[in-house]
């Protein structure tokens, strides 16, 4: 979602990525807590002491958001939405969901989880800090524990914000959904308040900026800026999921599509289909039957000086279930077996009959249109 993500772990059957960014967020908790907070709680500490204290208190704070993300991810599995996984970025985390929420109260439901346990985390992280500290404990231990406390109460409290997509945005959204029954009307409203409450910080960060303190407007200039970004993203997604749920493969295929037939050498096919008329894929069809499909990378395996004598049924690939849908099939389901196979292209029969061929460029230049048609919020 974010940028290249990197699978790390497999926890409870959810995929744990870490996106690149991530890496800017852990050094400035690092920064922040060896050489602020705790030298302000240690004042006799080593600076190396600090540091190792720093590095100990974000393997914390990573497993903190981790523990919030997963709690998304555990309600949703247990109101019945798919999530493959979580990925943690700069700005925290986010639990993948692989379905759309089927009602307002759900995504409630889903919503306060990680705040839940993010706040109840950091109140069991204070209590383990006051009472090494009323013991005379390990005095760094109890500088951690109050560091993770702080930190887990930061990130409990910040996404409960009403600003779309942190989490007290989406229990705005369920509010509005609610009220509506329309999900892509109460997302374009939540998005729209959150750009206003974007642009607000935005303004606010240069307010500080030009007042003198660059380090300190930055970061508001920078959430504001992320959360604009989001926010409009969210309601893309929203937006092209509702287009696809109301649509089936008929909709979006090209139908008449230029097929091949099974005695056709290559040079025939690379010449007549591939070059003249731009095509990259063709359904082979023999007396109204269509027998499977060849590609240009089919016909590359083929050395170019035997393209003359090599015929389409030397490499053509077989029709079957993996490579041929229904004109019935819903939209929803062809992109999701896009996203899980990873094949682009596909040929739609009836019977033994084809009427039409659909790809990814089909779904995402319909989608495209539809959003032009619609617009997205200002």
């Amino acid at each position: 979602m974010w940028g290249r993500s990197i699978r790390i772990a497999r926890l409870s059957g959810f995929d744990v990525k870490v996106d690149a960014s991530w890496l800017l967020i852990a050094s400035l908790v690092i920064s922040s807590l060896a050489t602020s907070y705790f030298p302000a709680s240690l004042p006799d500490g080593q600076p190396m002491t600090h540091l190792a204290m720093a590095f100990i208190g974000l393997a914390g704070f990573f497993a903190s958001i981790l523990l919030h993300e997963l709690a998304h991810a555990i309600i949703a599995r247990g109101q019945g939405v798919r999530n493959s996984g979580v990925t943690l970025f700069m700005f925290g985390g986010v639990a993948e969901m692989a379905d759309q929420l089927p009602t307002p109260l759900t995504e409630v439901w889903i919503a306060v989880a990680g705040p839940v346990a993010s706040l109840g985390l950091a109140l069991l992280l204070w209590c383990g800090a006051r009472l090494a500290a009323t013991a005379g404990a390990f005095e760094p231990g109890a500088a951690v524990l109050s560091a993770l406390s702080m930190l887990n109460l930061t990130l409990g409290l910040g996404n409960l914000i009403p600003a779309f997509p942190l989490d007290g945005g989406r229990v705005l959204r369920a509010i509005l959904w609610m009220r509506s029954g329309d999900l892509v009307g109460a997302t374009r409203c939540a998005t729209r308040l959150s750009a206003l409450f974007s642009a607000l910080l935005i303004l606010f960060g240069l307010f500080i900026i030009f007042a003198g303190d660059t380090a300190g407007g930055l970061w508001p200039v920078v959430i504001g800026l992320f959360l604009l970004s989001a926010a409009r993203t969210s309601y893309r997604a929203v937006q092209q999921a509702a287009e696809r749920d109301g649509r089936k493969v008929a909709d979006l295929m090209s139908r008449d599509p230029c097929t091949a037939r099974p005695d056709q050498s290559l040079s025939e096919l690379v010449n007549q289909v591939f070059l003249d008329r731009g095509f990259t894929f063709a359904p082979v069809i023999e007396d109204g039957v269509v027998l499977g499909y060849v590609d240009t990378h089919m016909v590359l395996r083929i050395d170019r000086e035997n393209w003359a004598t090599t015929v389409v049924d030397d490499v053509i690939e077989s029709i079957g279930n993996e490579n041929a849908v229904s004109p019935d099939l819903p939209g929803r389901e062809l992109f999701d077996r896009i996203s899980r196979t990873g094949r682009r292209k596909f040929m739609v029969v009836v019977g033994t009959t084809l009427v039409g061929v659909v790809t990814l460029s089909d779904l995402v230049s319909y989608l495209n249109v539809a959003e032009d048609l619609q617009g997205l919020p200002a």
